[in-house]
């Protein structure tokens, strides 16, 4: 299994496919909205921005892994990568919200926590199908 290419196809419709991308980008409408809002609900919060960050992220990117399985994973990583920073760059230009360099980072380490369940989810399933 290759580190840059993720496999988790399996027994996946093309459908199922479809649905975890609407779902995706329905996720991403509101975290949009969540990040760009003057005072979010702190019902939709961790209670630490840091926390909020990869949490969203986290999520984000399991949708988007599982989501776009075929896709080289670098590239997810990139299109999430660039969402986060396109955020953090409206932030610093509202006057409630600031851009901060650590909210890009929390962000990252979601996408990689997201990752690395992914990548050891598939490991998993080899290892299981191994052991049939």
């Amino acid at each position: 299994m290759s580190l840059l290419k993720l496999n988790l196809e399996g027994r996946r419709s093309e459908a199922a496919a479809r649905r975890l991308q609407a779902l995706f980008w329905l996720l991403l409408l509101v975290v949009t909205w969540l990040a760009l809002s003057p005072k979010p609900p702190q019902t939709m919060s961790t209670g630490w921005d840091k926390g909020n960050h990869l949490l969203a992220f986290s999520v984000l990117g399991l949708l988007a892994f599982a989501a776009w399985a075929r896709l080289a994973a670098w590239r997810i990583w990139l299109g999430l990568l660039a969402y986060g920073l396109g955020l953090e760059l409206a932030q610093g230009m509202t006057p409630t919200r600031s851009a901060e360099a650590w909210d890009l980072m929390a962000d990252a380490l979601g996408i990689a926590l997201a990752h690395a369940l992914v990548m050891l989810f598939g490991l998993a399933r080899q290892r299981w199908q191994q052991l049939r």
